[in-house]
């Protein structure tokens, strides 16, 4: 095992578009630590491209070799996105016994915007990014390309998770809404839901009723107050679930408004987690 190291990351940083707020690629010195990692690359079919992904181990991982772990996902999972700081609280979090073991499995990016939006009718969403709209091939390299590949690298439980803020918390809503079976727990922090004017909230009662499977968890979490963030566009959803959601979905709602969109990830994420993944 490689020792642990200090790390330099790149954080995706607060901008605006038409007074919404979006990720713009602005680096600062985090000071994260990297713990030690596996790190495995995969070509993509879906993607047409080659995917870095990077895989933490609990502590105790190789104590036993029959003891599995849930497995949680996580977009935005590269060495110089937040893969350092994530694995590091949770690392802290099951050493101290403040919450289950489990499997970090981070994907790196490679084109964000492209990846973590769905299609939009709105041509200011289609100017953040060259290309944008293709959040079904990056679900569908998750589901058929990368999930198969980590049940068969690591001790899974069967729970899967996935975990993402702003995009990548869209992403998330997203992948609930039209592919609910593919996660046990979805944990979206501060969804950047005023994609496609809303239409992921607006749509949320319908896609309710419909129908969401047993045994399955939604965690919103949301930043700032209304006016001045995303919290407006997941207010909604909120409503929608409050109407809507069936007896079995165990769903939450977690609003910070003293935290800003660049700052409640990391104010947030302990909480969450030991909230989601109580120790047994």
């Amino acid at each position: 095992m490689r020792p642990m190291r200090s790390l330099v990351i790149a954080v995706a940083m607060t901008g605006c578009v038409g007074g919404k707020q979006v990720d713009s690629p602005v680096d600062y010195a985090a000071g994260d630590v990297l713990l030690a990692h596996e790190e495995l690359t995969l070509r993509s079919t879906s993607l047409r491209e080659t995917r870095r992904v990077n895989i933490y181990l609990p502590p105790d991982y190789g104590a036993s070799a029959d003891t599995r772990y849930p497995i949680l996902y996580m977009p935005d999972g590269g060495v110089h996105e937040d893969f350092p700081h994530l694995t590091h609280t949770i690392d802290t979090a099951i050493r101290s016994g403040e919450m289950l073991p489990v499997v970090v499995v981070g994907i790196e990016n490679t084109q964000r915007r492209r990846d973590m939006t769905g299609p939009t009718e709105v041509a200011e969403d289609r100017a953040i990014a060259p290309e944008v709209g293709g959040s079904a091939a990056f679900r569908a390299f998750i589901r058929d390309e990368l999930m198969p590949e980590i049940e068969g690298r690591v001790r899974g439980s069967g729970e899967t998770a996935i975990i993402g803020e702003s995009l990548a918390g869209l992403f998330i809503v997203e992948t609930f809404f039209v592919e609910p079976e593919l996660f046990d727990v979805y944990i979206a922090i501060d969804p950047s839901l005023w994609w496609n004017d809303g239409e992921l909230a607006k749509g949320a009662a319908e896609r309710l009723q419909a129908g969401v499977g047993p045994g399955k968890t939604l965690h919103l979490t949301s930043a700032g107050q209304r006016g001045d963030g995303n919290v407006e566009f997941v207010e909604p959803l909120v409503e929608a679930l409050r109407a809507h959601a069936p007896e079995h979905l165990r769903w939450t709602w977690l609003p910070k408004p003293d935290q800003s969109h660049a700052t409640i990830y990391r104010a947030a994420k302990l909480e969450i987690l030991r909230s989601l993944f109580p120790p047994q």
